[in-house]
């Protein structure tokens, strides 16, 4: 925090975004860095870090908001600023009453209480690495289940999710294209889109063993046999390098779906998974207290 506070020490407004720009710099932060987003993909971790940083040093006193999107140093945050301080963090901002009450401390807290340690991580980012954490324990709890189907029920299961991201037309349509071939696997042909403008060969397989160019190699000669140009093979477990590479360099488009992925499209797309509990996280509308 006390970086931020230094690039506004002027006393002057400054925009979130100006201030957001001139602590990266400071930092150093390279391109990937600062171009690093939250798992959601909404929003740059470093942004976020910035504006929580904002908020408790706002609620501290340090810092204020003179209109939208403007922060601007306090005469208490000048203050702060001419004792030096090594770091401003959240235990440090402990001696302002005014975060005391947002962070819900007794008021009567001594310097010597041992506190629990400040997380680094804003209240999005545990938040979302708390979500992260529960959808990785259940891509891997999926995988268990699908090893323990059956041939029949991870033939539906392949039907269903097709037909969930849209290809193969209905779901009886689809299920009558895609079939047992044995040797655990599935192979079939779908339609790309509803109209059938386009096919594509479908081979999945319920492996435990990766797999290697050799298998993936045989399903580009059986697109090649048929004069397909598309295909998608789906596996349970995963390809060997050797098999994502050869992928790249062959004149047929081939998607390789391993068993992480195909966890992860079940769970984007509602296949085998049911909606446990769900939270909704406000902020407030800014445009609905603009006074004309």
């Amino acid at each position: 925090m006390l970086p931020i506070l230094k690039c506004i020490q002027d006393g002057r407004e400054h925009t979130m975004q100006e201030v957001i720009e001139k602590t990266a710099r400071m930092f150093k932060l390279n391109d990937i860095e600062r171009t690093h987003r939250l798992p959601s993909g909404k929003q740059y971790t470093f942004d976020n870090r910035v504006g929580w940083a904002r908020t408790h040093m706002k609620k501290a006193g340090l810092v204020q908001s003179p209109s939208r999107g403007m922060v601007q140093i306090t005469p208490l945050g000048a203050e702060a600023l001419s004792q030096n301080p090594n770091r401003i963090d959240m235990l440090y901002l402990e001696q302002y009453p005014g975060y005391l009450e947002f962070r819900n401390f007794p008021k009567n807290r001594k310097s010597h209480d041992s506190p629990p340690e400040p997380t680094v991580l804003t209240p999005e980012e545990v938040l979302e690495a708390s979500y992260q954490e529960l959808r990785s324990q259940l891509e891997q709890d999926l995988l268990d289940r699908v090893h323990k189907c059956s041939p029949d029920f991870f033939e539906r299961l392949v039907v269903d999710l097709l037909v969930a991201m849209g290809y193969g037309g209905s779901r009886i349509e689809a299920g009558q294209r895609v079939g047992k071939t044995g040797d655990d696997g599935i192979d079939g042909i779908i339609k790309e889109d509803k109209l059938g403008l386009d096919i594509v060969h479908i081979q999945a397989k319920r492996w435990q063993n990766t797999v290697g160019r050799p298998d993936v190699q045989a399903f580009v000669g059986s697109l090649a046999g048929n004069r397909a140009k598309k295909g998608v093979f789906i596996t349970t477990s995963k390809f060997s390098s050797e098999a994502i590479e050869y992928v790249t360099r062959i004149e047929q488009k081939v998607v390789l779906i391993d068993g992480v992925t195909l966890a992860q499209f079940m769970i984007d797309h509602n296949v085998g998974v049911s909606e446990e509990s769900q939270y909704i996280v406000k902020k407030v509308n800014l445009d609905y207290f603009e006074e004309s």
